[in-house]
Order: structure tokens, then sequence, then C-alpha cells
């Protein structure tokens, strides 16, 4: 049984309980215990998962956010640099699902985040679950 740490940036509660849903109902199924853990933006996650990786608490983690384009340069910045700092925690060895949501509008979101949907929390759950797995396959 793995320990997975679901780290989510809640700002949309609607959709993050659908992707939280969707990521626990798939580590639940295979049998590993699941926790979440909040922080307050998609830009923390990465460095929320890189403390808990330090800590050996946890085998795998999966990002959970949702980043919709606005009016600013921001969206670009949050969903640009959140999904480069997670692949560079993913390249130094840590299985992670990336399901930091990052769209036009909330018809997009909805339909991603919905379990009954696109499932996009239970995607990224199956991604960190397959890099646990290749973990243990070359582990020395």
């Amino acid at each position: 049984m793995a320990r997975i740490l679901i780290v989510e940036a809640r700002f949309y509660d609607e959709y993050n309980d659908l992707l939280i849903a969707g990521a626990r109902r798939v580590c639940e199924a295979e049998g590993h215990s699941v926790e979440v853990l909040t922080v307050p933006g998609a830009l923390e996650i990465p460095g929320a998962i890189a403390l808990a990786a330090e800590s050996e608490s946890y085998d795998a983690f999966v990002a959970i956010g949702v980043v919709i384009r606005g009016e600013t340069y921001h969206f670009e910045i949050v969903a640009g640099e959140s999904a480069r700092a997670i692949m560079a925690l993913t390249m130094d060895g840590i299985a992670i699902g990336n399901g930091i949501l990052t769209v036009e509008n909330d018809a997009q979101a909805m339909v991603r985040a919905d379990p009954e949907q696109k499932d996009k929390g239970g995607e990224s759950a199956k991604a960190a679950l397959a890099l646990l797995a290749l973990q243990d396959r070359f582990a020395a």
C-alpha cells in the first residue's frame, strides 16, 4: 500500500472537489492511503510537494488545481511556472501526477474536473501511480 498525498490549490471549490474525488477514487480502488494538503495557489503546489517529499512520509503525489484564463498575463505565469516546477521535481525522481487544469473558462474546467466526464483528477492519480511503479521497477 502506497501513501499518496494530494496537494491542492483551493481556489475553485466545486472543481477541486471533483478533481480530488476522481484522484481519491483511483488511489483507494488500488488500496492506497490518501491524504489531502491545501495550499494557497498553484504556484505553491511544487514547493509543498518538495517539502513533503523530503519528509519521506509519502510515496507519490497528485497536484490538483484550476487556473482559468483571465484578462492579464498572470494566467501564463501560473500555468507555465507550476507545470515547469512539477516537471523539475518529476525529473528529480518524485512520482507526481499533474492535475492542475489550465483552461479558458468555467465550462472547460467542469468537463475536465468531473469524474463522469474527462476525470482529470483520476487521470493524474493514474499518472502518479504509474511513475511510482516505474520507481519500484528501476530501484537498485
